[in-house]
C-alpha cells in the first residue's frame, strides 16, 4: 500500500513540473514555426540545440509569455499557462546577455524577485546568503553589476532566477559570451545548481560541448522541426 501511494504521489509531481508544449505554432513576420512539440519531464534539464535563427530563442520566449502563439498549448506541470502573463508562470529566467539593473547591488539582484512577491526579510536575507555561497557571490554582494567579469555576471543574473525557488527555469544561450574556461566552470556549477535546486530546466545553446555536458534531454531544431535526440531513461 505504500509502494502504491508513493507511486501515486511520484506520478502526480512528474505530471505537476514538466514543461509541455503541444502543437504550437508561431507567426512573427515572414517567420513561421508550425506544429511544434517538445516535452521536458520534472527535474529534467533539457538542452534545444540549433542554427543561429532557426527559433530557438522564439520557442523560449513563447513558454516564457514573452511572445504570443498563433495556436497550440503550452503546459507548465498541470496549467495550461499558454494565456497567462509572464509574471504569473513562476519561470526563472537567465536571458542571453544576463540584463542586470545597473543602479542595483548585487545582494539587490538576488533579493528582487523575494521581494517583489512580499517575502518576509528574514526569508529574503536567509535566501540571499544560501545563493551568495552557492553561487560564490558572497564577496560581490555590496557591488553593483559595473567591472564584473562575464562569468560573475552570469551567476548573479542565475541566481536572480533562482532567488523565488521556481519549478522552471529557461536560460537563453547563458554561455555564449563565455571564454571556454569561464564556461566549462558554468557548466559545472548549472549541473550543481540542478541536483540542489531540482527545478526543471529548458536551456537554448548552439554549442554542442556545452549540451553533452549539460543534457539529459537534447533536442534539436531543424527546418521549423523539433528532433529528440537524446532522453531521461523510463
Amino acid at each position: 500500500m505504500g509502494h502504491e501511494r508513493l507511486n501515486s504521489v511520484t506520478t502526480r509531481l512528474v505530471r505537476d513540473a514538466m514543461i509541455v508544449i503541444q502543437n504550437m505554432s508561431i507567426q512573427s513576420g515572414e517567420f513561421r514555426l508550425t506544429d511544434v512539440e517538445l516535452t521536458v519531464p520534472t527535474g529534467g534539464y533539457a538542452v534545444l540545440m540549433g542554427e543561429t535563427g532557426c527559433g530557438k530563442t522564439t520557442i523560449l520566449e513563447s513558454v516564457l509569455g514573452l511572445r504570443k502563439i498563433t495556436s497550440g498549448k503550452i503546459l507548465l506541470g498541470n496549467r495550461d499557462v499558454t494565456q497567462l502573463d509572464p509574471a504569473v508562470r513562476g519561470i526563472g529566467y537567465v536571458p542571453q546577455d544576463g540584463a542586470l539593473f545597473a543602479g542595483m547591488t548585487i545582494r539587490e539582484h538576488l533579493a528582487f524577485a523575494m521581494l517583489i512577491r512580499r517575502a518576509s526579510k528574514s526569508a529574503i536575507n536567509a535566501r540571499v546568503d544560501e545563493l551568495a555561497n552557492l553561487l560564490g557571490l558572497e564577496h560581490l554582494l555590496h557591488r553593483t553589476p559595473y567591472g564584473l567579469s562575464g562569468g560573475e555576471g552570469q551567476r548573479v543574473a542565475l541566481g536572480r532566477a533562482l532567488s523565488f525557488r521556481p519549478q522552471y527555469l529557461c536560460l537563453d544561450e547563458p554561455l555564449s559570451a563565455l571564454d571556454s574556461k569561464t564556461r566549462l566552470q558554468m557548466c559545472t556549477l548549472l549541473e550543481d545548481i540542478r541536483r540542489r535546486e531540482s527545478v526543471t530546466t529548458l536551456h537554448v545553446t548552439h554549442n554542442l560541448d556545452e549540451a553533452q555536458q549539460l543534457a539529459d534531454c537534447l533536442f534539436s531544431l531543424q527546418n521549423g522541426k523539433i528532433e529528440t535526440l537524446t532522453t531521461l531513461a523510463e
